[in-house]
């Protein structure tokens, strides 16, 4: 547990390909929400400087995920994309934390070790954003990571704004950044939503750092399998099936 550290869970989307009335971070896994593995990750790292971003169904989830400890709590009235989640949840970031990790509440196999990794390895090359990514045969749906010809972190380019080469990258975007304060609160209103969704995407804070020539990095993970998302009912089976698995092996 890292005093200086805190961490975002964006938990306020609406999950429409769910096809449920249920808010999607809500939906079980091996009998709990979703939601609530990625509190649980984020306060083994944290301990109480966890932030969760509720919007759709917010009071069910804070009540769900309150369960977990002590916790606090952003409203985001409108789903306007990442970087507006993780605005809405700034001004509760504790005064003391001086770095902030940002976790997906749809996210639930994400381990409290590869988080704590990201964190040191942000901390010991001493940058202002670091990302975790890892390497996918099929990358389809994922942001993909553009390097530029020195091999340095450029920018993110989302599925839906990728050209056909961009496509074929298969180093991907997990979603999950160790991002400093500071940078974070500068960077986030310079951000607009000038992309095929119309939304504020937290990714373009990298392509800010990189004109800004801040220092950034990435991190390959070891565990193509920790980041993945649910979007879906397939997806949630996927997961569910793999969680199986690993509380096998614990117990």
């Amino acid at each position: 547990m890292k005093p200086n550290i805190a961490v975002i869970i964006l938990a306020a989307g609406l999950g429409t390909r769910m096809k449920s009335n249920k808010a999607k971070v809500l939906h079980e896994i091996q009998g709990r929400p979703m939601v609530s593995y990625v509190v649980e990750t984020a306060r083994q790292v944290a301990g109480d400087n966890v932030i969760v971003v509720v919007g759709n169904q917010a009071e069910k989830v804070r009540q769900v995920v309150s369960e977990n400890g002590n916790l606090l709590f952003a409203y985001q009235e409108k789903q306007l994309g990442t970087a507006h989640a993780v605005l809405c949840a700034v001004p509760h970031i504790p005064g003391p934390c001086s770095e902030v990790v940002i976790l997906c509440g749809d996210v639930p196999l994400i381990r409290p070790k590869t988080v704590s990794r990201l964190i040191e390895d942000h901390v010991k090359a001493q940058r202002d954003i670091s990302l975790l990514a890892v390497e996918l045969e099929n990358p389809f749906g994922y942001g993909r990571i553009l390097l530029d010809s020195n091999n340095q972190l450029r920018g993110i380019i989302e599925e839906a704004d990728a050209t056909s080469e961009q496509k074929h990258i298969k180093l991907i975007n997990s979603g999950i950044y160790c991002v400093n304060k500071g940078f974070l609160m500068r960077t986030l209103p310079q951000i607009r939503s000038n992309n095929a969704q119309g939304e504020l995407y937290l990714t373009d804070i990298i392509e800010i750092g990189y004109i800004e020539k801040t220092t950034m990095g990435v991190m390959v993970g070891a565990e193509h399998r920790e980041i993945l998302g649910v979007n879906n009912w397939q997806d949630l089976q996927r997961v569910e099936a793999i969680m199986k698995t690993r509380m096998r092996i614990i117990s």
